[in-house]
């Protein structure tokens, strides 16, 4: 089964993410098993790959599961990959998964995106990051990182702002640029242009703290990202689990009491 598509061509697109990846063609072809040769004859238009061939190489370039849908209708190939909503029949493995991991860090702060950092699903525990956060922000689709980076969302509680700042811009642009999604790229335009400063020395500790005004005190908690890592569902691929843990044995005492 074919697609017909207009567009640039498979070739094209291949190219585009051999330099996005710094590879030279030598390189590409070497890791991939092809010949230097065929590589450029595909990139060129010169010889038409298989369906087999276009996704060999997408794997090669780690181009996400969403981009090889792409590549594969611009080589005249259906796309394989595809994108069921999290309340289908058969996604109900991954709600549960995604249950469990919010169940389990209660009462630590967890948070459920998607690729374009919309909140999906969160658990009780994110009520401590919401708190006095303008209500427009909390307005569904909810953006966690503009909830997190605005001068009326959570930034205005988070004490090291400008190295929290650094740190999220940066995985943004990390993201956008690995991805080539627009969106992303249009969103850490948007982010770095508010205000807050950026602070680009390396953290004192093991990793980069979120450290909140909370009361009288201080929390300071640090993240981890869970991801199917095995997932060929797009919904699935780009869903990411944030985990918000204590730093301290003071900040987990004050959130279990």
């Amino acid at each position: 089964m074919t697609a017909a598509r207009t567009g640039p061509s498979v070739g094209d697109l291949l190219r585009t993410w051999r330099q996005r990846r710094r590879l030279s063609q030598l390189d590409l072809s070497t890791e991939a098993g092809v010949s230097a040769r065929h590589l450029s004859f595909v990139e060129t238009g010169r010889a038409r790959p298989s369906r087999e061939m276009v996704l060999h190489l997408a794997e090669q370039l780690e181009v996400p599961l969403r981009e090889r849908n792409e590549l594969l209708l611009a080589a005249g190939f259906a796309p394989v990959y595809g994108r069921r909503g999290l309340d289908a029949p058969d996604m109900a493995a991954v709600r549960t998964a995604v249950d469990l991991v919010l169940t389990a860090h209660e009462p630590f702060p967890v948070a459920v995106v998607d690729r374009s950092w919309e909140l999906v699903a969160g658990n009780r525990g994110l009520a401590l990051l919401t708190a006095g956060v303008d209500p427009d922000l909390l307005e569904p689709p909810v953006n966690v990182l503009r909830l997190g980076l605005h001068p009326r969302g959570l930034a205005r509680r988070v004490l090291n702002l400008p190295q929290w700042r650094t740190h999220l811009l940066t995985r943004l642009a990390r993201e956008a640029h690995l991805t080539a999604d627009p969106g992303l790229a249009a969103l850490h335009r948007e982010l770095a242009a508010l205000p807050g400063g950026t602070d680009r020395r390396l953290p004192d500790g093991i990793a980069v703290p979120l450290r909140l005004r909370h009361g009288d005190g201080v929390l300071s908690l640090l993240s981890t990202v869970t991801t199917f890592g095995t997932a060929v569902d797009l919904t699935a691929a780009e869903l990411s689990i944030e985990a918000f843990l204590p730093a301290d044995a003071a900040t987990a005492e004050a959130l279990r009491s």
